[in-house]
């Protein structure tokens, strides 16, 4: 009996965690259409910055559910890696008003913060402590 009242629990807990994990993907995406929307009136460059930033918003919100359903390291530097992508992008987009060697020292220093910062995120994500594996307990 005890074992039923368990297994129905840990189903529960299963749906529940896989709602609450489609409710966030909802979200984000609905977040994602409002915010293209606002682009659908902006004109050459703003609307392709205005894009950029709803589709990093977007990468980064995801990114971030993960991170809150799975916090590790790893995860951890997903979000960040998805940050600084998403800067990288909008900058580049706004590097596009630029001409010539302007335009092009804008694209260089949007590479260097982008691998600044991802640089910065693999030795965060290095530093910390690996998790332990549990050890099976023979018996």
């Amino acid at each position: 009996m005890t074992s039923r009242i368990i297994l129905a629990a840990a189903a529960l807990a299963l749906v529940l965690g896989m709602n609450a994990q489609a409710a966030d993907m909802k979200a984000i995406n609905d977040q994602h259409k409002v915010a293209m929307d606002k682009c659908k009136d902006l004109k050459g460059n703003a609307k392709d910055i205005c894009k950029a930033e709803a589709d990093g918003q977007k990468k980064v919100a995801k990114a971030e559910a993960e991170q809150k359903e799975n916090d590790t390291p790893k995860n951890r530097f997903k979000v960040d890696e998805a940050k600084a992508k998403a800067q990288y992008d909008v900058a580049k987009e706004k590097c596009d008003d630029l001409k010539g060697d302007a335009k092009s020292a804008c694209q260089k220093a949007a590479k260097a913060e982008r691998g600044g910062a991802i640089a910065q995120a693999r030795k965060a994500s290095a530093s910390e402590p690996k998790p332990a594996k549990d050890e099976k307990k023979k018996g």
